[in-house]
């Protein structure tokens, strides 16, 4: 300014301090807004898992439930919708697309524990395992826990009961006349999980202390004649 086109130094030196006011403003404003922004995300997001829960308990303690994994998603969705409309309301600072991003968000993580909680609890034989483990005092023979699987699991459980209830509700099946059959939706998933299972699942998984293919195709060695198909 001054040094190499001779203007008078005030000049520059007032047009120095407003770029670096103007420069400085910006940046402090847009930190400070980024930073109001995540606040308020986590916020918004502390709602939703409290009202998520709070919706869930209602759920399971006052009415009836069909299918714990379609019930808990319910759930999740009902406290995704409650909280978009309190962030619509409340929380301004967002725009629309930053909302549909935290929408999202919020979705995906109410999945996550609906299945990592509730529906891993409700059908896991793993966890029915270390269950029974404790019911019986710490230490159950290792040659038995097929017993207590087929003796006890299915039957304090209702397995049978539960897993028929699942698919009738998923609309895999139906039971007529006695007979349980598959929907056409059934047989296309049937059809899918039975050609994932022999060309993409683990050719050789850990089985206790072998490494085996068996689980790729369990009806390798299933027997051959049965007496309870449908006619």
């Amino acid at each position: 300014w001054t040094d190499w086109n001779g203007l008078d130094y005030k000049g520059g030196f007032i047009a120095a301090t407003a770029l670096q006011f103007a420069l400085t403003y910006t940046r402090n404003v847009f930190f400070c807004v980024s930073l109001m922004k995540f606040i308020f995300a986590i916020l918004a997001t502390t709602i939703f898992i409290v009202l998520l829960l709070s919706v869930y308990i209602v759920h399971v303690l006052f009415f009836r439930v069909d299918v714990v994994l379609y019930a808990t998603i319910g759930d999740v969705l009902i406290a995704a919708v409650v909280t978009s409309a309190l962030l619509i309301i409340f929380f301004r600072i967002f725009n629309g697309f930053e909302k549909m991003l935290l929408l999202a968000v919020w979705i995906l993580l109410g999945y996550a524990l609906a299945i990592s909680i509730p529906t891993v609890l409700d059908r896991s034989l793993s966890v029915y395992i270390l269950e029974k483990l404790q019911q019986r005092g710490g230490g159950i023979r290792h040659e038995r826990i097929s017993q207590i699987f087929t003796d006890e699991y299915l039957i304090e459980h209702q397995l049978v009961d539960v897993r028929l209830t699942e698919q009738l509700a998923s609309g895999t099946i139906l039971i007529e006349n006695g007979c349980v059959r598959l929907t056409a939706r059934g047989e296309r998933i049937a059809s899918f999980s039975r050609y994932f299972r022999q060309n993409w699942l683990p050719k050789e998984r850990l089985l206790i202390e072998q490494y085996s293919d068996a689980l790729t195709d369990p009806f390798r060695y299933s027997q051959s004649e049965y007496s309870y198909k449908c006619h």
